[in-house]
């Protein structure tokens, strides 16, 4: 019977799109038999359409007519089978993207019929209907605007009631695939940028506003997944480990993005949902927490989750409130998140055994703004304000477990491992470069650029405020007593009254607070059991706080940098004696623009998911201390902390930066055995052909019972060095052409004990092979598969020719050693 659909007829025509309806309005029951009939007719029309929507208005005028999105809708009620209700479903969706007359779409809007299919009950366990279903909504939601979303609600005395598109939508926003989710946070946020206001008012009401609430309960699952991948990676570092941590990184950054786009929709009151929720089930119960309880059964998020965390927040989410609201938490000790007296805090104490160090006074007195229960006692000369928990613990009349997060930051910077140690930084350069904080919280934070304080000052000297240029000019200024208590204030109040947070008074001195970041950061520069890139970001931030000159460091500050600054140059004077002298040189020029680059950047190098992957240093475990590659290592870690507080001691000074590092150019002594051997500052490679002064016949075994013959040189040119083993030229005579050439640094020559002629020595690489092994997340294991050190046993006529050999060797190498020192003497003689 349904041959006759197959006859010849122009496809493209109105009688075929009135044939197609006539023949899907004889339908009256869908099954197995008429399926295929049924799925090609709804594709034709669907064809049709679009086709007509372009070309021909009748195509149209003719839907409408027969009111074939009724039909549409009676086929979905008879069908029994999957596949038709999956065709309708791309049917109408093909139908709704393509239209571009707007009358079409007001039409295929205005009836009941979408909001019907909306609400149909489908099998979504399928996931093919999951899928069509979605996609259904998303065609929808793409013709959303002021005029189109009427269409599509109830009202009821001028306010909306139903809407049936977003309310089905959001059902499927904590679904399990991310597909899924991605396009329902899609839809919602076209709901939320048409900017109607009856339907904002929907949103947010009850009970349509617990999306937001269960939007930051199904983020704070999220994170405790996170905090679990992270103590698992850390007690199992491998690749899958990290793949799976950066992912869930990737869909927890697209979650606070998704916050970030409903708000600036500007939705009123939808600001301050995400805020309290953020904060009430995220923020005060698990983030803090974590932060200053060391050890809890009922916490999930460990602290270095948690550090990331509120970095990515304060990034991601821009609310004023939120912020300020974080920042004044910060500040305080949170009775109410505390456990019980008996806490173990950062894992330095517990209980109310506090040690008895008191804090070391400061250059001058000050009165302490709004102290409560902290007593400081200021006075005296100049010296360090230490943050170790004990000396903070020491002068206040409260347990040790009423600790201020704040403090809790420094002293992860000055005793903690690397990945608390970054992220406690990078908390403190993220509120640093936050918009939404108030420079008033910056400054009783103690992190307000000093650039920042200078314009402050200028402003009040100007106006008639202040001390005039007393105040101006100097460092120990603070701001104003009303100036840092009035919104710090508000904002506590918000803490007791909207959250429930019972607050101790603890100081809020500006200058205090401002000291206490400033010796954390010095001690920290000062520490030898850190990463560098984390040196670095402390550099960064050291350099935001304090950008103009010496004057503006405390003497302390400056006695403990200048100490560790000249650890650092003796380390790196015997690197010249070192296995990678030859490269000493290229390394220190390329970090010098590197770590220019990090401390003069806007931002630290550093990215928020560094601290849940920190930089491993390889240990004896790892790779054997013999080893040329632990050498390179320790030697580039050397030169970065070097020019780190080389750069800041050329900052300190105030003097400029320059782009290049001082070194001295190459000088090849006319004597030298490289204008010997014909030899120039161009070097040496396979294939040159050099004069074989000095040079000494040997033999050597590369392959096992193939013994070659060669001449044996050691050279050196500059910084550069060569152990080389040359054929000599039958036709040319004392010239030779070189077969092989190795670094001559870390040969490491020794004659053997029982074979008097025979030459051992080690071959190391010829460049460094961990350029990328310091990314954050590199397993252990992958970073030691590096070049191995090769051997050369080098067999000579007699047992002269072998001392001789072995001298020349470390003749040349201390003549590579002293022109490496020469060449460096500028930077390392800095006058400080």
């Amino acid at each position: 019977m349904w041959f006759s659909f197959w006859r010849s007829r122009d496809r493209f025509s109105l009688d075929e799109l009135r044939y197609l309806t006539n023949q899907l309005q004889k339908v009256q029951i869908v099954n197995e038999v008429n399926k295929d009939f049924v799925i090609e007719a709804l594709r034709s029309i669907a064809e049709l359409l679009t086709y007509g929507d372009q070309h021909d208005p009748s195509f149209f005028d003719f839907f409408m007519e027969k009111q074939i999105m009724g039909e549409f809708v009676r086929i979905l009620d008879i069908s029994k089978t999957i596949s038709v209700a999956l065709q309708l479903l791309q049917t109408i969706s093909i139908l709704i993207q393509n239209l571009r007359r707007e009358n079409a779409i007001y039409y295929m809007f205005s009836n009941e019929h979408v909001n019907y299919l909306i609400t149909y009950s489908f099998d979504f366990n399928n996931e093919e209907i999951l899928s069509y279903y979605i996609s259904f909504l998303r065609a929808i939601s793409g013709k959303l605007n002021k005029n189109t979303i009427s269409l599509l609600v109830k009202t009821q005395d001028e306010e909306v009631v139903s809407f049936p598109l977003y309310v089905e939508a959001i059902r499927f926003a904590f679904h399990e695939e991310s597909m899924v989710r991605t396009a329902v946070r899609s839809l919602t946020l076209t709901v939320y940028h048409v900017g109607d206001d009856f339907v904002n008012k929907f949103i947010t009401s009850a009970p349509h506003s617990d999306y937001f609430t269960n939007l930051v309960s199904f983020f704070r699952e999220q994170c405790i997944n996170l905090s679990k991948l992270v103590s698992e990676y850390l007690e199992n570092p491998c690749s899958e480990s990290v793949y799976a941590i950066l992912a869930t990184v990737d869909e927890i950054e697209d979650n606070l993005y998704y916050f970030s786009d409903v708000i600036s929709a500007g939705i009123p009151f939808v600001g301050s949902l995400i805020t309290d929720n953020i904060l009430q089930l995220l923020i005060l119960p698990s983030l803090f927490p974590a932060l200053q309880i060391d050890t809890d059964s009922s916490l999930k998020i460990g602290a270095v989750t948690s550090l990331y965390l509120l970095c990515c927040i304060l990034r991601t989410v821009k609310i004023k409130d939120l912020a300020n609201t974080i920042a004044a938490a910060l500040l305080y000790p949170l009775e109410s998140l505390a456990a019980n007296s008996e806490a173990k805090i950062n894992g330095y104490f517990s209980g109310t055994n506090c040690a008895n160090e008191k804090e070391e006074p400061y250059s001058d007195s000050v009165t302490p703004v709004n102290l409560g229960h902290l007593r400081v006692d200021i006075s005296g000369e100049a010296s360090s304000s230490h943050v170790h928990p004990e000396g903070i613990m020491a002068e206040r009349s409260f347990p040790c477990s009423y600790f201020s997060l704040r403090e809790t930051l420094l002293s992860y910077i000055t005793d903690g491992d690397d990945a608390r140690a970054l992220g406690s930084l990078n908390v403190l350069a993220t509120l640093l470069q936050t918009k939404e904080l108030d420079e008033s919280m910056l400054d009783v934070l103690g992190i307000l650029p000093q650039r920042k304080q200078h314009k402050k000052h200028l402003l009040q000297s100007l106006v008639g405020e202040g001390s005039g240029e007393e105040q101006l000019f100097s460092f120990e200024s603070g701001s104003p007593r009303d100036s840092v208590s009035t919104e710090l204030d508000g904002y506590l109040k918000k803490l007791k009254e909207q959250y429930g947070v019972s607050i101790v008074g603890v100081g809020a001195s500006p200058r205090i607070h401002r000291n206490q970041v400033l010796d954390a950061l010095v001690k920290l520069l000062c520490r030898s059991n850190i990463s560098t890139e984390i040196l670095w970001d402390a550099g960064w931030l050291l350099r935001q706080l304090l950008p103009y000159s010496e004057a503006e460091f405390k003497t302390h500050h400056l006695k403990l940098l200048k100490d560790s600054y000249r650890n650092c140059r003796n380390a790196l004077l015997q690197e010249t004696k070192g296995i990678w002298v030859d490269l000493l040189k290229t390394v220190l020029c390329d970090q010098w623009k590197k770590c220019k680059r990090a401390i003069e950047a806007s931002s630290p190098q550093t990215e928020p998911k560094s601290i849940l992957l920190p930089f491993h240093k390889l240990n004896s475990e790892d790779i054997s201390a013999e080893l040329s590659f632990a050498a390179g290592e320790r030697m580039c870690e050397s030169v970065k902390v070097f020019l780190l507080l080389h750069q800041l001691q050329i900052f300190s000074l105030g003097r400029t930066l320059p782009e290049q590092p001082p070194i001295h150019p190459i000088d090849i002594p006319e004597t030298s055995r490289a204008k010997a051997v014909g030899l120039d500052v161009s070097g040496l490679k396979p294939g040159t052909e050099i004069k074989l002064v000095h040079a000494l016949p040997c033999r050597i075994s590369f392959e096992r019972g193939k013994e070659r013959h060669f001449h044996f040189l050691a050279v050196s040119v500059g910084t550069l060095g060569w152990v080389v083993l040359a054929e000599e030229l039958p036709l040319k005579q004392i010239y030779g052409i070189v077969r092989v050439a190795a670094p001559l640094a870390g040969t490491n020559p020794r004659i053997d004990d029982k074979h008097p002629r025979w030459l051992h020595l080690r071959i190391r690489p010829s460049t460094l092979p961990f350029s990328d092994s310091s990314k954050p997340g590199t397993p252990r294991e992958m970073r030691a598969k590096s070049l191995v050190d090769g051997r050369w046993t080098l067999a000579f006529r007699d047992d002269e020719s072998c001392k001789a050999a072995l001298s020349m060797i470390l003749e040349e190498i201390d003549l590579q050693s002293t022109e490496a020192e020469r060449r460096l003497r500028p930077v390392l003689d800095l006058e400080l």
